[in-house]
Formats: C-alpha cells, sequence, structure tokens
C-alpha cells in the first residue's frame, strides 16, 4: 500500500463520504424519531400489511413493527441504505480507478516510486474505507437514536442492529469489489460508470422483482442481494454467518483480480 497515495485519496474523497455518512444517519434517526408513533398503532398497521399481497411484504421488506429494529430492517435497511451505499459503490469505484485514467492523472501517480499493484490496492482500500466509514458512523447514530429517542420504553436488539449494518457492509464490499473489477478494466469514465451502475442496479431490479411471485422466485439467485436479509436477521431466521463468509469471499476476489489484472493491462498513459 501507498500511504501518501491513501492519505490524499482519503482527504481528496473525505467531504462526499461525509455527506453521505450524514446523509444516512439523519434517515435512521428519522426512522427511530418515526417508531414511537408507529409503536402505538402496532396492531392495525401489521393488519394492513398482513392484507397486502405476500409478494409486496417481502419485495419492500415489510417485517412487522413490534420492535424498532424490524421497523429500521424493512424502511430503512430494505431500501433507503440499499440505494445510498449503490451510489456511493459506482461514484466511488470509477473515480478511484478508470477516472484517472481517462483523464491522464494515472500517468502521475505511476510516474511516481510506486507499482501498478501498490496503487490499485490503495485505491481499493480507499474504497472499503469509504464505504467501512459510511456504515460507522451509520451504527454509531442508530445507537444515539435508540438511546435519545427510545430509551427503555421500546425494546431494541443491539446485537441483531450490529448485524444488519455489518451484513450491509459485507454485501456492499462484494459489490464495491465487482464495480472496482470493472472501473479497473476500463479507461472511460463513462463506460465504467454505466456498466457499474447496470451490475449494481441490475442486481438490486432481479432480487425485488423475484420476490413479487414464487414463479420467478428464481430470478433472486442470479444476485447478490439474495445474501442480504435484514428482515431475517431480524428474526433471528437468517444463515448470518454462511452468508458473511460468502460475500466476503466475493469481495476479497473481485478486488484482487482487479489488482492482478491492472497490473497486467495496457493503459492509455
Amino acid at each position: 500500500m501507498n500511504v501518501a497515495l491513501y492519505k490524499q485519496m482519503m482527504k481528496v474523497n473525505m467531504k462526499s463520504l461525509m455527506n453521505y455518512a450524514f446523509g444516512s444517519a439523519f434517515y435512521i434517526l428519522l426512522m427511530f424519531w418515526l417508531y414511537p408513533s408507529i409503536a402505538k398503532n402496532t396492531k392495525a398497521i401489521d393488519d394492513l400489511v398482513a392484507s397486502m399481497p405476500e409478494g409486496v411484504g417481502k419485495a419492500f421488506g415489510l417485517n412487522g413493527f413490534g420492535t424498532a429494529e424490524a421497523f429500521i430492517s424493512g424502511e430503512y435497511y430494505g431500501l433507503i441504505l440499499v440505494l445510498i451505499l449503490a451510489i456511493v459503490c459506482v461514484q466511488l469505484t470509477t473515480q478511484l480507478m478508470a477516472k484517472l485514467v481517462d483523464q491522464g492523472s494515472m500517468a502521475y501517480l505511476l510516474s511516481a516510486p510506486t507499482t501498478r499493484g501498490k496503487v490499485a490496492l490503495t485505491q481499493g482500500l480507499v474504497m472499503t474505507s469509504g464505504l467501512f466509514l459510511i456504515l460507522a458512523v451509520t451504527t454509531l447514530a442508530g445507537f444515539a437514536g435508540s438511546a435519545w429517542l427510545l430509551g427503555d420504553s421500546y425494546e431494541f436488539n443491539t446485537a441483531r442492529f450490529i448485524q444488519m449494518n455489518a451484513a450491509a457492509f459485507l454485501l456492499f464490499f462484494a459489490i464495491s469489489g465487482i464495480c472496482f473489477l470493472v472501473s479497473s478494466l476500463c479507461n472511460d469514465e463513462k463506460k465504467a460508470r454505466g456498466i457499474s451502475g447496470l451490475i449494481t442496479f441490475g442486481f438490486f431490479s432481479l432480487d425485488l422483482i423475484s420476490k413479487f411471485s414464487e414463479k420467478i422466485d428464481w430470478m433472486r439467485h442470479l444476485t447478490l442481494f439474495s445474501l442480504y436479509q435484514p428482515s431475517e436477521i431480524v428474526n433471528g431466521t437468517g444463515e448470518f454467518t454462511l452468508t458473511s463468509l460468502v460475500l466476503a469471499a466475493i469481495g476479497l476476489i473481485a478486488f484482487g483480480l482487479a489488482i492482478a489484472l491492472f497490473r497486467k493491462r495496457d493503459l492509455p498513459l
């Protein structure tokens, strides 16, 4: 790893990362603020959810509202956080690799006493650090929201809340690895962003559509989002350890492949 490059890239991207982090923190605090009023009408809302077609509840992660973590698993971790992190992965991986090649900045980096492998490894660590930062701020905001807005009046399982955040990190570690691989192989910034966006939001769309009907449920297994199960984590029925290991392995393989291929490819420098 090139320490000087890592510090510089973190400094360059810190403002946008903190914007996403504080945006995520704001939304999760909003969920905690809303929950006490929702909890007063839990039975009526649960009956409403139960009256909906089964596919609708599955698609949008409606998991009942008996506990705070059940509420935020569907309302936040099932949709809003996914969209935030998907945008981060597509945008940041493109900026860290393909944009530098497209604009000619990569030539300046490689003219320094360093190697392609170190540059790619450093950029991958910047991506991972940014993802970790956003979810760390989100997790801390969740703890603050629980203490400040819920207190001892409402049940909140901190262990399962931590697991949901860990699951989100590992899902997007894997997705960012794939996007980073795409960016490492592209010379054009727009092309890299387009392909990464197509893969990321294609995965999300397949997962969403497949939940509406059992006839197309098989489509869900074509996407990494099948390994992301916040509602199952809350219910204690998810295979958290197995899915975590699979996602971690996919991310490590994708980042490793990106670094290896970037070292060997021809660059328009």
